[in-house]
């Protein structure tokens, strides 16, 4: 189950609705919606849960570079609003490399031999190629537990330790620390 609120300040405080993420698929489409949201290029922030496994935060202050913290990355990576926020610069990756890794994938068969090479003489009787322990590190694994800007809500109320701290229900306590909790209330 999924939640998204988006919470826009304005000159009487904050604006706080839930935001429908269905026509979101980059993280251009999310700046872009909260941008949508600003009033006179004011912070807005785009918060994104899913039950009980990890938070996300976007924020978006006028045209500079949106900010992002999400609480749990290798949870948020196996979901589709996650995968938005987790791009290959928060994850300290090279952009594209992902379409490297699957180009090169296909030019493997499914046995995991190349075209014309011999199979693997490690193979089992059906033809399977026997496991072997991984002992590099994996550079695309996305990392368990909290990354990107922790600095996110600094000056909104929200320190680093605090941030790092938030679990269930983090977007109660992120609204009350910037004082958007009724307002928030009404749209949940």
């Amino acid at each position: 189950m999924y939640f998204a609120a988006l919470l826009a300040r304005t000159e009487d405080g904050w604006e706080a609705s839930d935001t429908e993420l269905d026509d979101v698929e980059t993280l251009s489409d999310l700046t872009d919606l909260a941008r949508e949201a600003s009033v006179d290029e004011d912070t807005v922030l785009v918060y994104i849960e899913q039950e009980d496994a990890w938070f996300g935060v976007l924020r978006v202050d006028g045209e500079e570079d949106p900010r992002i913290y999400v609480s749990d990355a290798s949870a948020a990576a196996r979901s589709s609003y996650g995968e938005i926020l987790l791009t290959d610069e928060l994850l300290g990756r090279e952009p594209g490399t992902e379409d490297e890794i699957a180009a090169l994938e296909e030019l493997v068969d499914l046995d995991g031999t190349e075209d014309g090479e011999p199979e693997d003489p490690r193979s089992d009787s059906v033809g399977s190629a026997v496991a072997e322990p991984d002992l590099d590190h994996d550079s695309d694994a996305v990392p368990a537990g909290p990354i990107g800007d922790l600095g996110v809500l600094a000056d909104l109320g929200v320190s680093e330790k605090d941030l790092l701290t938030l679990r269930t229900d983090a977007l109660t306590e992120i609204a009350d620390a910037l004082g958007a909790a009724e307002v928030l209330e009404a749209v949940r």
